[in-house]
């Protein structure tokens, strides 16, 4: 039985520049990468070196603490490169690929077949692992754990988000046999949020506890809907894991192969060829963008909000779906027509700072050029009510930061850091006047909980 939830605090934020629902092919990417920084809390311990010949499917590393995770490659070829960081941290292992996909051999199994551990057993030696995530803290899921329910966020309401109902379109047999192989691995329900316009993908999934969602930003966001339908208490564990990773699951059940295809939203205001494009997690940037960008311009692996900023010779991260061409705000703006006292005609207001408000109210569909500027520094963190418009939690955001800061833990427990994950205060980040990087502090926050109290 479905039901339907309504939020009632966020902010939507129109930008120019989204997809066309055009799908086409990458071109052949020249290397792949696997980049540790893309999950929180990993300390990876390197299986391969330069010049090992890799399938896909083949490990490239493991977590040190929980060494039946292990990281594994998009393709097959060779590893070109480890690249390191400060006190040689492995920042990404390249690989580049052969002309053929070669995958690592397995047999296919039949999931209903096996137990929980056989499932468990079956997605680590395949390196599916890394796709199922976890709350509170907000990390890969630990094996040794049984969650209370998985959630599955069908739509993604972050700026220009890709829309998955258009993705998944046909996927039936590939999403529900995911859903069979989630199922084996907690005794409680697997939810699944849809809008009311969702596609039949999703509203005909077998298996699965619907909630409509309605409302503004973020109504998508994953730890909201936890909030509203199953809330975290402590001691208590929830994974999550995206629709397209249910998508690969789902491959890797019907056909035991590593099968790591997913198609990426190319938008953005300062990229003229914005589409759909079929490839691999670990891309290179260069083979997913179709058309060179303008030279003033931040590439972004991710949405507007949550995103990291990558070099035109980048990679896609693991977990993105989206790629994101926006205007470097490193221009100069004469104050009295688009800076501090312009009148704003064409500013996005989150408030009403701005008389855009006004035209907000006609006419929701305006869409906003939005640059990288952030439109001041750093300064005072007061409490002033912003956060609190765009947070649909139950929990005080700005004395929760402040407990962060403070390393207060019995604070931060109180407060809810158990709910919570960086993403969704990435609209309070946006709203803030004082410029806190909060989405930071809420990282620094969780892996402090880690060490202390995990």
């Amino acid at each position: 039985m479905s039901q339907t939830i309504t939020i009632r605090k966020g902010l939507d934020i129109n930008m120019k520049g989204k997809a066309e629902k055009v799908l086409v092919e990458s071109a052949k990417s020249n290397l792949f990468s696997i980049q540790p920084p893309n999950f929180p809390g990993l300390t990876p311990k390197l299986v391969v070196k330069v010049g090992d010949k890799v399938k896909a499917g083949s490990a490239l590393f493991y977590d040190k603490y929980r060494e039946q995770i292990q990281y594994v490659s998009p393709c097959s070829g060779s590893v070109k490169e480890i690249v390191r960081g400060l006190k040689r941290r492995v920042m990404a292992v390249l690989i580049e690929p052969d002309s053929k996909m070669d995958y690592l051999e397995a047999e296919v199994v039949d999931v209903n077949s096996l137990d929980r551990q056989g499932v468990k057993s079956l997605m680590l030696k395949a390196g599916l692992w890394p796709f199922l995530r976890m709350r509170p803290i907000d990390i890969v899921a630990d094996p040794k754990d049984t969650p209370k329910s998985i959630f599955i966020s069908s739509f993604d309401s972050n700026p220009l988000a890709p829309d998955n109902n258009f993705i998944l379109e046909g996927k039936d047999a590939e999403f529900n046999a995911g859903i069979e192989m989630l199922k084996k691995l907690t005794d409680g329900p697997i939810h699944l949020q849809t809008r009311k316009e969702s596609s039949s993908v999703f509203k005909n999934a077998k298996g699965v506890q619907l909630t409509t969602v309605k409302g503004a930003h973020p109504a998508g966001n994953v730890g909201v809907q936890m909030h509203h339908i199953d809330p975290i208490n402590k001691g208590e564990i929830v994974w999550y894991i995206n629709p397209q990773d249910v998508l690969i699951l789902g491959r890797y059940a019907l056909t035991a192969k590593y099968d790591v295809t997913k198609v990426v939203a190319v938008c953005g205001e300062n990229i003229t060829d914005r589409k759909y494009v079929k490839t691999l997690i670990g891309s290179s940037i260069k083979s997913i963008l179709t058309c060179d960008c303008d030279e003033n311009s931040r590439i972004i692996s991710g949405n507007p909000l949550t995103g990291s900023s990558v070099e035109a010779d980048g990679y896609l991260s693991f977990y993105d779906s989206q790629i994101t061409v926006l205007p470097e705000g490193n221009s100069y703006k004469f104050f009295l027509t688009e800076g501090w006292l312009g009148p704003g005609f064409k500013r996005f207001s989150a408030s009403r700072a701005y008389p855009t408000w006004l035209i907000a109210l006609f006419n929701k569909g305006k869409e906003y050029a939005i640059d990288t500027n952030v439109n001041g520094e750093e300064r005072a963190f007061v409490v002033s009510g912003q956060y609190e418009k765009v947070f649909p939690f139950d929990i005080y955001p700005v004395y929760l930061i402040k407990s962060i800061l403070s390393n207060d833990i019995e604070a931060m427990e109180n407060l809810g850091i158990y709910e919570v994950a960086p993403e969704d205060f990435a609209l309070c980040e946006f709203v803030c006047t004082s410029k806190i990087n909060v989405q930071q502090i809420v990282r620094d926050g969780l892996d402090l909980i880690q060490q202390e109290c995990m």
